[in-house]
């Protein structure tokens, strides 16, 4: 499935270049941005799951949204970083299709992309590293307008350059959920571009000319998880979204992801992530 680069709207939330002296240990990070990194002297440590990363001079490092991570430094270190944010509550996510590679060498332009990036938004530099310290929704909706207020030129310029500096990650990217039957990406599809309404597996399964029956058992071995489960997982990820860039209410965002009970909302917001709606705002 193609995707239509008309579609990617990226916003800079934080960008600037950062030294630590063994300061840069922080535990079970999550936020609803992805995290590009430029290391430009020393090196340090990002686990993700039981995989760690070694984080090297003269390479780009991405850390997807969403994805819980912790930190490790042990010495001089320093960084250009940059939090990317996709504009897409109105649009399904792009990036949020494909499975990236953590790291890739840098070429001889990066560092050049990261310091124009931090002349063209200095006020955009985090006051601290500590992710509690920025990792908001005041503080995200605060970098939002301030990115807005920029200059029409500035923002245009800016956008350009993570699209590039990201068009190197895309080149290694494989798309998610590649799944072989045609019949089963046009649903999957479909459930992420209506994530705000209510979702018949029966519907699903006309939309695939397939019965009920056999659709959830050709979704289950083609996706690995049932049509159900895939539908809360994306509505829930959608809703950790919408909890720290937006301030609605709960019982608002739950009616905006097609449920009618909003303690049926909490309680699977709850099972999944380990927190409340409110509790899980209020976290970050």
């Amino acid at each position: 499935m193609n995707h239509s680069i008309k579609r990617l709207h990226l916003l800079t939330l934080n960008v600037g270049f950062a030294h630590h002296e063994a300061d840069w240990n922080w535990k079970s990070v999550q936020s609803p941005f992805n995290r590009l990194y430029l290391v430009t002297e020393g090196d340090a440590y990002v686990q993700i799951g039981t995989k760690e990363i070694h984080l090297t001079p003269e390479h780009l490092y991405l850390i997807p949204a969403y994805m819980t991570h912790s930190y490790k430094c042990r010495g001089h270190f320093c960084l250009y970083y940059v939090h990317i944010y996709e504009d897409n509550e109105a649009n399904q996510s792009i990036m949020e299709n494909y499975e990236f590679p953590y790291e890739i060498k840098a070429d001889k332009h990066s560092e050049e992309m990261m310091k124009r990036l931090c002349y063209i938004y200095p006020f955009l530099k985090l006051p601290e590293s500590n992710p509690d310290s920025y990792n908001n929704y005041k503080s995200m909706v605060n970098s939002i307008q301030k990115n807005n207020e920029c200059s029409m030129c500035d923002n245009i310029e800016a956008q350009g350059i993570l699209l590039i500096l990201i068009s190197h990650f895309f080149f290694q990217a494989r798309q998610k959920n590649d799944v072989k039957n045609d019949y089963i990406a046009q649903t999957l599809h479909f459930i992420r571009q209506n994530l705000d309404k209510k979702i018949d597996i029966q519907e699903l399964a006309d939309k695939a000319c397939m019965s009920k029956d056999y659709y959830i058992r050709l979704f289950k071995q083609q996706v690995g998880s049932t049509p159900n489960a895939y539908i809360t997982t994306k509505k829930i990820e959608k809703a950790e979204l919408l909890l720290v860039t937006t301030n609605k209410p709960i019982n608002t965002l739950a009616y905006n992801l097609g449920y009618d009970n909003c303690s049926y909302f909490i309680r699977t917001f709850k099972k999944i992530t380990g927190y409340t709606p409110l509790q899980y705002r209020q976290m970050k």
